[in-house]
């Protein structure tokens, strides 16, 4: 009797949980079939090749890491991406152990479904990356559809729609260009990293490139207004020279959990920090900050042969700032 009772209460409470996890996942995709009223907002630009940028976001879902990756499904209605960018720290705290490590699936594939999610994911290294199996982030691009890290720097030539505008994304690992990694254990890694070769392929890059806009992206921002404002700017001293020589208009990174917009006077380059897909933190204002915010979200760009808008959305949606940038 005691027997039955104790198996019939377990059946019961295994139903309990198996309906409530079904109904966490009724109210995402329930969510995403409806439109969100705060993302009309967003401006369309008709003619615009459009992309995602987002970072730091590998939290199984906290953090509101899967009420962001619900907002960028429903934006997809409206501004579908070609593709997203990862700009690193994609799996924390120690990145993954092998490409099939269960954190892919609970972190990535269960949490970016959407069908306006699943195109190409153009990804970066991290800090906690090198934390883990380094090589594993890399070989899972044979492995997934949409997965796309080749090496740990690359490049990729996109055609806008206008069929003429080209634009060359490089896409970069900052991680050995960060000075004091070379002291922490947890980063012994960066010893394998070969700095200067990193460095001459992208300056040769950007000097052969006949595309109309050469855009960086790396994990490490050389500006910041965030946690690490007063910290030695070690990826700034490193790569600054080579941005500013071949004029690059825009730089992307996360590593601060926040969205940035930084255009110090007498740079060429604007920097962009979108480091808030999962856990943020508190940021700041300098004197270079065109906009700082603590609040979990991502970038949407829409490049066009004239110009690259920039538009910040939060976890709900709304469009907490916009800024074009004039080729």
């Amino acid at each position: 009797m005691i027997y039955q009772r104790l198996l019939k209460l377990s059946n019961l409470i295994i139903a309990c949980l198996l309906f409530s996890s079904l109904g966490v996942q009724a109210q995402r995709k329930y969510y995403n079939k409806n439109e969100n009223k705060n993302l009309k907002e967003l401006q369309v630009e008709e003619d615009g090749y459009h992309f995602y940028v987002i970072g730091d976001w590998g939290r199984n879902g906290h953090f509101k890491q899967a009420e962001v990756a619900d907002i960028m499904q429903q934006a997809g209605f409206i501004l579908e991406p070609e593709f997203i960018i990862s700009v690193g720290d994609n799996f924390y705290p120690d990145g993954i152990a092998s490409i099939d490590d269960p954190f892919l699936k609970s972190s990535y594939e269960d949490i970016y479904y959407g069908s306006n999610l699943f195109c190409p994911w153009y990804v970066v290294l991290g800090n906690h990356g090198y934390r883990g199996n380094v090589q594993a982030q890399i070989d899972y691009t044979h492995k997934s559809q949409r997965w796309k890290m080749p090496a740990h720097y690359y490049e990729v030539e996109k055609t806008l729609e206008d069929d003429q505008t080209k634009a060359k994304f490089i896409f970069l690992d900052t991680n050995p260009f960060e000075d004091d990694y070379y002291q922490a254990e947890k980063y012994a890694q960066v010893k394998t990293q070969d700095t200067l070769k990193q460095k001459k392929w992208l300056e040769k890059t950007l000097k052969n490139s006949t595309a109309d806009w050469n855009i960086v992206i790396g994990h490490h921002p050389l500006y910041t207004s965030g946690k690490r404002v007063d910290d030695e700017p070690y990826v700034r001293n490193h790569l600054e020279e080579v941005f500013e020589k071949y004029k690059v208009p825009v730089y992307f990174a996360g590593h601060e959990h926040d969205i940035q917009h930084l255009k110090p006077a007498g740079v060429y380059t604007h920097h962009f920090v979108s480091g808030a897909g999962s856990e943020v933190r508190p940021t700041g204002i300098s004197d270079f900050t065109k906009f700082s915010r603590s609040e979990q979200g991502f970038l949407i760009i829409s490049l066009l042969s004239s110009k690259m808008l920039i538009q910040a959305v939060n976890w709900k949606g709304e469009v907490t700032y916009k800024v074009e940038i004039p080729k």
